[in-house]
């Protein structure tokens, strides 16, 4: 009789730790998308990846806007790629020249006052 009794508590301890253990589990990856989410600035493409363009001299809010719109634009040679990821993924696009210079005036625009 003892020896059921040690077992079910046993049973319950483990079982409170394994709850336990999921809900900090849950907790981690929920913190996880939400330090993801407040680092991106909601653009697949950043300053980063498009390193051909220089965004420095923007402010914050310029720099958004700049970005945001070298992310929506699109390649005119039929691809289907946005500006953005055509000059920082497609080394052989024949547009590349022209849309490195299209994102480059998209800066010159949102730097105006």
């Amino acid at each position: 009789m003892k020896k059921d009794l040690r077992k079910q508590k046993r049973r319950q301890k483990s079982s409170a730790a394994v709850k336990a253990m999921k809900w900090l589990g849950g907790l981690a990856i929920a913190a996880v998308v939400v330090y993801g989410v407040s680092q991106s600035s909601g653009v697949a493409f950043g300053e980063r990846e498009i390193g051909v363009v220089n965004f420095s001299d923007l402010a914050p809010g310029e720099k958004q806007e700049a970005l945001e719109a070298a992310n929506s634009a699109r390649c005119t040679c039929g691809c289907g790629m946005t500006l953005a990821q055509c000059v920082s993924t497609d080394m052989t696009c024949p547009l590349r020249e022209d849309n490195i210079q299209t994102i480059r005036g998209m800066v010159r625009a949102a730097d105006k006052p």
